[in-house]
């Protein structure tokens, strides 16, 4: 039984696999991790690729189960380049890739990596059709992932939390929350037709845009307060005032250029905040 929907044999269901790789979404989860390795004191080479692994696996599944549930359960999406046995094998590949970087972790760092490590693909499994049906948790399943990936990536490294990755975990966790909002809304007509209750769908689109940028203004308020109380290097303030200007332009776009936009301007505020970190080690300030 096949398993790509158009095309039989090994090339073209490596390419239906392929194309639930998305970079857009998948990079920041990844960058995340490398990110949390950086703040740390040591860097082993060997764990910081088995968790990005892991990461790459977790955001793997939630693509391969969303395409699955779009388009086969809920008749979202107008095609699928796999077939729903496809899917399902996927899931069990990239769930055992999961577990076996959670393995592997277990051996080199201990049961709390792997610990930090579960909840991410607990999150990318029970997005759709669980989570994504619930205001607060179709809003924070991603970047709560992010945030976790990049305390994960933290601690495996130095096995430990301190308080500045975790300041950092806080920072995206508020800041992609307002992304997503912004992100949902370019579907609300479809998501207020099917009560998929979205923020925009709950408190409708006007309120919505209020809150989505209400929440990425409180995540630069907190990258200035933590700069100014020492928490984070001073430099990080270029981080808050790159992202502000994006924000600024995208307020005047609509949510599809709002989103790219501001996607793109999430990679700008982490590029600025390594660039931060890099130049001024915190291990001693953590």
């Amino acid at each position: 039984m096949s398993l790509a929907r158009r095309g039989t044999g090994a090339g073209a269901t490596a390419l239906a696999y392929w194309s639930q790789v998305h970079p857009v979404f998948m990079l920041p989860p990844l960058a995340a991790s490398l990110f949390g390795a950086i703040l740390a004191d040591a860097f082993d080479p060997t764990v910081a690729t088995v968790h990005v692994a892991a990461m790459f696996a977790a955001v793997y599944t939630a693509h391969l189960k969303d395409g699955y549930v779009d388009f086969y359960d809920r008749g979202e999406d107008d095609d699928h380049p796999l077939t729903a046995r496809g899917c399902r094998v996927g899931l069990a590949l990239s769930t055992a890739a999961f577990a076996c970087c959670c393995a592997l972790l277990f051996v080199l760092v201990g049961p709390i990596a792997v610990a930090l490590a579960l909840p991410t693909w607990a999150i990318a499994y029970l997005h759709a059709p669980q989570l994504d049906t619930n205001p607060v948790t179709a809003t924070i399943g991603y970047p709560l992932g992010i945030a976790l990936s990049l305390l994960g990536g933290f601690y495996v490294q130095a096995e430990t939390i301190a308080p500045v990755p975790l300041g950092f975990a806080v920072v995206f966790l508020v800041l992609l929350s307002g992304i997503k909002v912004i992100d949902d809304a370019q579907d609300y007509d479809y998501d207020r037709s099917i009560r998929k209750r979205t923020v925009a769908v709950a408190v409708g689109p006007g309120r919505a845009y209020s809150v989505a940028y209400g929440l990425m203004a409180t995540a630069l308020l907190i990258v200035v307060a933590f700069a100014v109380a020492r928490v984070f290097p001073p430099t990080a303030v270029l981080a808050a005032l790159a992202f502000g200007a994006v924000a600024i332009a995208a307020r005047r776009a609509g949510p599809e250029i709002a989103t790219m936009l501001l996607i793109r301007g999430s990679y700008v505020f982490l590029a600025v905040l390594v660039a931060a970190v890099w130049f001024e080690p915190l291990a001693s300030i953590g």
